[in-house]
């Protein structure tokens, strides 16, 4: 089986289960169910309907309950239309054209909306998205086509390694910012030296996202050739887009920002086209077509042949007008992209309608090492070159079909280029957010000890702190775990930790006024340990009163944050040292390194001391005299 056939199974496997997994959701949860998972919005109210792009009906929704409630609609995602008068009949599946938190458009291959639109309340359903997978296996066979092309030099090849290159070198001396540090400077100088491949490798706050922005612009300054800039995620999409347009970079941000924002929605696709000089004369046309179309909505069902003659005629004028407003707006969205120095989207987003068949001298791929490797090739088949920026060390990609951690997806693209081609990586090895005691450890066991901690941060403590990290050992304590259908807490930890918490908050409040009180954060790698710790944290009367410091979820939710203060309730309490995913050291490498100024860690020493990565950090606590032993409280 050949490399690509290989990612081809792995695809299909993710696909079936995904699937499975939504259909389940669909047919099995109620309505209330599915709003709060996001994939329902009910009710809604349609505000407008016009005739689109290429003959579909656009209609334009609204949520009419306006609760603060989060949901995984996105641009290009399948849809349906229903009512709850009879919702499995009374269905119309279109694509998403546009979604902010309130507010939908869709697209759907219709005249007119169907009778029962005006019966009962309206919702809206997420499908399942087809549209994805096709794009990721069909960048696959493209890549597979590529990579046995013997003819033609080519990227594929190139990172398989089946095709020969030699790094250039440009000397961190090629380029100098006082702005960057040393690391820094040598990485951007690595990605205008126009290889193949660049791998910037940044470590829990080393500045990965500054380094980035800074090698665009040296770029654009260099080359004066338009970029193509994804991450796998549309909230990390608008960061970038954001900073850059903020530099005076032109931005043009494909798909509709999740981040809601004025300023962003400007960068989009429709926003431009929506200030472009020709786009006078296309609302004029859009106009005369809605003119032709309530004409012909007016005509009622009982009617005769001239009047159903009278009513296509309006229909098919309403269609040729829509032809000549699609010339000009190709013309406009020509225009737009060829005038943007920088175009962002999602890898999938990548091969957007607009940009499908745009080609790029460099591709940068953002947050690399979180990126399913299929989705990754969409972009890369656009470029030249590609510039990879993440870290393997940090959270995996999120894979569905199994919780196997070293292999399959988890092996990402990322960490096999960075093994692969050991010189094409440049590491920023100085971070700005840790007491150097908290780094320390991430670094001996993932970093080979190259990480340094800048000056300003390497010995900042909390006030008259003298133990940045410090592990409570909870063996011999009786807090046994407790497992639930698949759902693992300790309700005992969680207590214990909440009584920490509450007599440390106690103490911060004598030492720092409210505007500088220290942010808090407390992890649990388990959903259901996470939920017992909310619920303590928020129904005490003190804690609510610093309730904005304090944030409490999984160890996913905290990437790319930090705080002051970080717990971290291991959980696992067991006889067998058990200690299921606690194994994948990637996301207790991400729990520990959001701390910046204290550590605390509370778990069974039994359980998890038969690991190499948790025994190492026992011995680490202990020589430097910061384990404690929980009945030390008691």
């Amino acid at each position: 089986m050949s490399y690509f056939d290989e990612q081809i199974t792995l695809l299909k496997e993710e696909k079936q289960y995904d699937y499975l997994q939504h259909e389940n959701l669909l047919l099995r949860s109620s309505l209330q169910e599915r709003r709060v998972q996001g994939v329902s919005w009910f009710p809604i109210a349609i505000v407008n309907t016009e005739l689109g792009r290429g003959d579909y009906l656009t209609i334009t929704i609204q949520k009419t309950n306006f609760q603060d409630e989060g949901h995984k609609f996105r641009f290009g995602m399948p849809v349906a239309l229903f009512s709850n008068h009879d919702p499995n009949e009374d269905r119309l599946e279109g694509i998403i054209a546009f979604v902010s938190r309130d507010v939908m458009r869709i697209s759907v291959r219709v005249d007119e909306l169907p009778d029962w639109s005006r019966r009962g309340k309206l919702g809206v359903d997420l499908l399942f998205d087809e549209h994805a997978y096709k794009e990721m296996f069909a960048a696959l066979d493209e890549a597979k086509r590529k990579s046995l092309d013997i003819v033609d030099d080519n990227i594929v090849r190139q990172l398989l390694g089946n095709e020969s290159w030699h790094p250039k070198v440009l000397e961190a001396g090629m380029y100098q910012s006082p702005n960057l540090n040393e690391s820094q400077n040598k990485a951007v100088a690595s990605m205008l030296a126009d290889n193949p491949l660049t791998i910037l490798h940044g470590p829990p706050g080393t500045g990965k996202t500054t380094t980035l922005i800074a090698g665009i612009q040296a770029l654009l300054k260099k080359d004066k050739r338009q970029i193509l800039v994804v991450t796998p995620s549309n909230t990390a999409v608008d960061i970038l887009a954001e900073k850059l347009d903020e530099l005076g970079v032109s931005v043009l941000r494909i798909g509709n920002p999740v981040r809601v924002s004025d300023h962003l929605q400007e960068l989009t696709l429709d926003a431009k086209i929506d200030k472009h000089i020709a786009n006078k004369e296309r609302k004029n046309l859009e106009k005369q077509v809605r003119a032709y179309t309530d004409m012909a909505h007016k005509y009622k069902r009982n009617f005769g042949k001239s009047e159903r003659d009278q009513r296509k005629a309006l229909f098919d004028e309403a269609r040729k007008l829509r032809k000549e407003i699609d010339k000009i707006q190709d013309y406009i969205i020509d225009d737009v992209l060829n005038k943007v120095e920088v175009i962002a989207a999602t890898l999938v987003g990548a091969n957007h309608y607009s940009i499908r068949e745009r080609q790029y001298h460099t591709v940068i791929i953002d947050e690399a090492a979180q990126a399913l490797e299929p989705a990754c090739w969409v972009p890369i088949l656009k470029a030249d070159r590609v510039i990879l920026a993440g870290d393997h060390c940090q959270l995996p990609p999120t894979v569905k079909s199994t919780t196997k951690v070293n292999e399959g997806f988890y092996k990402t693209l990322f960490e096999k280029l960075v093994h692969r081609f050991p010189d094409a990586v440049s590491l920023l090895n100085v971070q700005y957010r840790m007491n150097k005691q908290i780094m320390e450890y991430p670094s001996q066991i993932l970093y080979d000890g190259r990480l340094e901690a800048a000056t300003a941060v390497a010995d900042w403590t909390l006030k008259d702190d003298m133990e940045p990290v410090v592990f409570i050992d909870t063996a011999g304590a009786g807090y046994e775990e407790t497992i639930e259908d698949t759902a693992i807490s300790n309700k005992e930890e969680a207590l214990f930790l909440y009584r920490h918490l509450l007599a440390n908050a106690q103490e911060l409040l004598r030492k720092y006024d409210i505007k500088n009180f220290p942010t808090i954060g407390v992890i649990a790698p388990y959903r259901q340990q996470s939920a017992i710790l909310k619920d303590l944290v928020a129904n005490d009367e003190l804690l609510k009163t610093i309730g904005n410091f304090i944030q409490v979820h999984t160890i996913d939710s905290f990437q790319g944050q930090e705080k002051d203060i970080i717990y971290i309730s291991l959980t696992r309490a067991n006889s067998n040292q058990q200690i299921g995913f606690l194994s994948d050291i990637r996301r207790m490498n991400v729990a520990m390194t959001r701390a910046k100024k204290k550590l605390i860690v509370i778990g069974d020493s039994s359980t998890i001391g038969q690991h190499n990565f948790y025994k190492g950090f026992l011995d680490y606590v202990t020589g430097i005299d910061q384990y404690h032993s929980v009945w030390e409280w008691a």
